[in-house]
């Protein structure tokens, strides 16, 4: 990344910043006006152009490619001058070709370090980052009751309920609004179970209860013979028709998790090699400069991460695609690239079948925080991901491995992406944000990355990092990968990320839905 500093009476220092010598716009690092000499680049500003969004840098004729980080993020769709906004109105998607090159950028394991946290080791050997005890629910007909149970636990509400039990982070239902009505040989159901038994065997849950309704398609007797689980002492089945009724399910609920408490009290810390990090990279409400600050500032987290043994699950799909072939060039075989190719393709059908295309993301706040196409926005979240290979690919839910990089294959949509990545043993989220998403992820906490200085001095209640200053050459990206990485230890070990200091993680909770309700 190269900062051009511009100077004059009429000019502003380090107005924009250039990212890539073949790049045909610049990106604003203020309100850009009218008139505005930039002098490093020869041009004048000819409109007004928002912070964080794009100027062109040269003439571009209509039909051709526009390149950012050098790479392709859209078509011109009139022609553009030099020193005009850059943005949804004169750039559309188009058919490109990219090169897949598979595993023509593998480089092998990075040399290897040794860090550790402050892990729970279950007796089994499963090491947590938090100490919870869950209420799932088989169908949506159980929320009310699984709400109720958990209610009688919150500390803002009975402070009193888990006094004696200071090691138990908390007692959390997280419920969805399926679970019947499908097919029950279906893709959508089998999907459904795949997420609630990877929570059920979370290490982050000292103990589960799965309720369901009794009647319902996803029977719990079926779900746990999916997922090859059986009913014990840490993960007790019952439901609201074998109980009696509303009110004595609550009451045995609520019985049975304070037979649990003591128990999942007797849990210490102790240090844990980093390779029992499992940490999800989602970004969202991005803007102009995600792909610039917090993204590659989260991707060098992510290489000291993986040289500490760790794991970093990217997702998102949609949010890579025509980013994907810089993906492809890192596999560490072709077969892996290709697991990555057949995913793309099968949102492609996906979107053809809904009457949707691929470029329905960015959101009206990406595009309003300077993002135009998916693509800018897919190149940009793709460094978050670092530089080490692509080790593996996983379907949604399904559970991780494999030790290094790896893809889950989810929707764009910030919740249903992380309840993927938990389900497949995540047990820390990043999340690097550029309008301010609040989000939160029971039972693993969730660290908050500010793209820019405005939003942290706006929201920092919300935000656990601020990288805006690289932009503004105030840091570096390896300094803030540091930082980054130094927290992510901190939080593993007990610390309380902002979003679990405001009680989120219980609502964040929403299973993919890609079957026909009837």
């Amino acid at each position: 990344m190269q900062l051009i500093t511009t100077t004059g009476s009429e000019t502003a220092a380090n107005a924009v910043i250039r990212l890539n010598v073949l790049d045909d716009v610049l990106i604003a690092r203020q309100p850009l006006i009218k008139g505005l000499e930039l002098k490093a680049e020869g041009i004048q500003v000819l409109e007004p152009v928002p912070s964080g969004h794009k100027v062109a840098a040269r003439h571009i004729d209509v039909g051709q490619p526009v390149r950012r980080y050098g790479q392709i993020i859209g078509f011109a769709s009139q022609p553009i001058e030099a020193g005009q906004h850059v943005h949804v109105h004169n750039v559309a998607m188009g058919d490109f070709s990219r090169d897949y090159a598979f595993g023509i950028d593998a480089k092998g394991s990075p040399a290897p370090t040794a860090e550790t946290f402050m892990g729970i080791v279950r007796s089994d050997g499963r090491v947590a980052t938090r100490n919870y005890i869950g209420i799932l629910t088989s169908v949506n007909c159980s929320a009310t009751v699984a709400r109720a149970i958990a209610d009688y636990f919150r500390r803002d509400i009975h402070p009193e309920a888990l006094i004696e039990y200071p090691n138990v982070d908390g007692v959390v239902a997280l419920t969805h609004g399926v679970g019947c009505a499908v097919d029950p040989g279906g893709e959508a159901l089998a999907m459904l179970r795949r997420t609630l038994g990877g929570y059920a065997v979370h290490p982050n849950f000292a103990s589960v209860l799965l309720i369901g309704l009794g009647c319902e398609t996803n029977q719990i007797p079926d779900l746990l013979a999916a997922q090859g689980l059986t009913s014990s002492d840490s993960l007790r089945t019952f439901t609201i028709q074998g109980t009696g009724g509303t009110s004595k399910t609550i009451a045995s609920g609520i019985a049975q998790v304070k037979s649990l408490l003591a128990e999942a009290n007797k849990v210490k810390r102790e240090p844990v090699s980093a390779k029992h990090l499992i940490i999800g990279l989602q970004c969202g409400g991005s803007d102009g400069y995600s792909g610039i600050t917090a993204n590659p500032a989260l991707g060098n987290a992510v290489d000291r991460l993986i040289a500490a043994g760790g794991t970093a699950i990217l997702s998102e799909t949609p949010e890579v695609y025509g980013a994907e072939h810089l993906l492809t060039r890192r596999a560490i075989s072709q077969k892996v690239g290709e697991k990555l190719i057949a995913r793309i393709h099968w949102w492609e059908a996906y979107c053809k079948r809904m009457d949707a295309e691929l470029n329905n993301n960015p959101s009206a706040g990406n595009k309003a925080g300077g993002l135009t196409t998916i693509l800018e926005k897919s190149l940009g979240a793709v460094a978050k991901a670092g530089s080490t290979d692509l080790v593996d690919v996983y379907e949604y839910a399904e559970t991780v491995r494999a030790h290094g990089l790896v893809f889950m294959d989810t929707p764009g949509y910030d919740p249903i992406s992380a309840t993927g990545q938990v389900a497949g043993g995540a047990n820390l989220i990043a999340f690097t944000t550029g309008r301010g998403s609040a989000y939160g992820c029971a039972p693993s906490p969730s660290i908050k990355l500010a793209t820019n200085s405005r939003l942290w001095e706006t929201q920092e209640e919300d935000m656990d990092v601020n990288c805006g200053g690289i932009a503004d050459g105030t840091m570096t990206i390896e300094e803030r990968g540091e930082y980054i990485f130094r927290m992510m230890l901190r939080i593993a070990s007990g610390d309380k990320s902002k979003s679990e200091q405001h009680g989120y993680g219980q609502n964040e909770f929403v299973p993919w839905q890609i079957g026909a309700i009837t």
